[in-house]
């Protein structure tokens, strides 16, 4: 479980505006551009991986195919999704990382130890952390992290009613849950459950 502190000396808009003003990766392949979303009431805390490119234009956090299937599995729809009273959106790396390979690079390593212990010091203490992927689920869940996403994301009541973990809403998924029908049939209806229930 995350150790909550005292908010620290900054407000909450205080600490937003310096994270979005934030410059420590200016080697950045376009540029440092933060995308975080948060409330001080928000109910649900989803801890994603990184922006796309698309996100990095728009400045506007899930804004692309994942995050409507995301929205998907959640249950919501876009104006509860981008409602920071009910919804906040921290990613492991809050810039776009660049390529890597096929595909983005990981998060940036930086973002998390700079930004998010203060950042949670401000929500809620019995908010819900969704953890969306395998950066999120390393960071938070540590020595409880299973074998592989598949199996920790597997055994998610263990982890409840603190957070609960997540594939990445990417197009894979879609072939991954295919090969795993019970995220359908028993991880979504809880998800969609506890959600319901944190910003009802």
């Amino acid at each position: 479980m995350i150790a909550y502190r005292e908010p620290m000396a900054r407000k909450l808009s205080t600490l937003l505006r310096a994270i979005r003003r934030c410059a420590e990766c200016e080697d950045l392949p376009l540029g440092p551009r933060p995308v975080v979303q948060v409330g001080a009431e928000a109910g649900v805390v989803i801890i994603g991986q990184a922006p796309g490119t698309k996100v990095h234009e728009t400045g506007v956090p899930w804004q692309d195919a994942s995050g409507d299937h995301l929205r998907e599995w959640l249950g919501i729809e876009d104006d509860v999704f981008y409602d920071p009273d009910a919804i906040a959106l921290i990613p492991m790396g809050f810039c776009y990382p660049g390529k890597k390979g096929s595909g983005d690079a990981p998060p940036r390593p930086e973002c998390a130890p700079l930004w998010h212990e203060e950042l949670l010091s401000h929500l809620r203490d019995d908010a819900l952390i969704l953890l969306v992927g395998q950066y999120a689920q390393k960071h938070y869940l540590q020595k409880r992290r299973k074998k592989s996403l598949t199996e920790t994301v597997r055994a998610f009541e263990s982890y409840l009613p603190e957070k609960l973990p997540l594939p990445h809403p990417s197009w894979r998924s879609k072939i991954w849950m295919k090969n795993n029908p019970w995220f359908a049939n028993d991880v979504l209806p809880r998800l969609r459950r506890e959600v319901a229930t944190r910003i009802g």
